[in-house]
């Protein structure tokens, strides 16, 4: 387990954020309405911690991430790449209401218009996902129940906790297309992976993130 030590970036600005090496460490506190303050700290793109104070209710406050980019947002389609993989090591505060997620964006970013979003949840803490769940999916010796609503929202939630790991995108995306789940050859324009925080329970919780990774080819 790596610690940072002596952070290269500190914000608590609710949209802070910080570039390394081809990745963007960001605060995302997108919901700051509802949010507490939140610290974020970087060494490194893949080393960097969170101090979040959430109140205690169900809605989703912040996601502090590490992401990539993928053709400065315009993306580039699925069928142009043979590997979409990633490796993640990130450990939630076990108290509160949270999920550690990778969060990837198809078709644009956002809330626009024929955009998909594409979640796989490593590690749950009492928190459900939007829609309902449909079936199930099996990669790596793990089972994810699998989620989706009518607005294109889907998430992979593993049944049993990924403190760190590997992931094959890629796989995971094309199974979803082959149900009906993602449009045919969207656009990869961002992937991410960190934290949604909904509550700390009003205390202050730390989520730790020491791996992350993406390869594309």
């Amino acid at each position: 387990m790596r610690n940072c030590r002596s952070p290269e970036f500190t914000t608590s600005d609710p949209d802070g954020g910080w570039s390394d090496g081809g990745y963007y460490v960001h605060n995302n506190m997108w919901n700051a309405g509802e949010a507490g303050p939140e610290t974020l700290r970087a060494c490194a793109y893949d080393n960097w911690y969170v101090d979040s104070t959430q109140p205690d209710s169900s809605s989703v406050k912040t996601y502090p991430n590490v992401h990539k980019d993928i053709n400065n947002l315009n993306g580039k389609p699925f069928n142009d790449y043979s590997v979409i993989k990633s490796t993640f090591a990130g450990r939630g505060p076990g108290t509160g209401v949270y999920d550690v997620a990778y969060d990837l964006w198809l078709n644009g970013v956002g809330n626009g218009r024929g955009v998909t979003e594409v979640m796989v949840w490593t590690e749950n803490h009492k928190q459900v996902p939007a829609g309902e769940k449909l079936t199930t999916y099996t990669a790596g010796g793990f089972t994810y129940d699998v989620w989706a609503d009518d607005e294109g929202y889907v998430a992979f939630v593993s049944r049993s906790t990924q403190y760190s790991g590997a992931v094959d995108l890629k796989a995971m995306i094309a199974w979803a297309i082959g149900k009906g789940l993602v449009p045919p050859n969207p656009t990869i324009n961002q992937i991410g992976y960190g934290i949604e925080f909904c509550s700390t329970g009003g205390g202050k919780a730390r989520f730790t993130l020491s791996d992350f990774s993406v390869t594309m080819s």
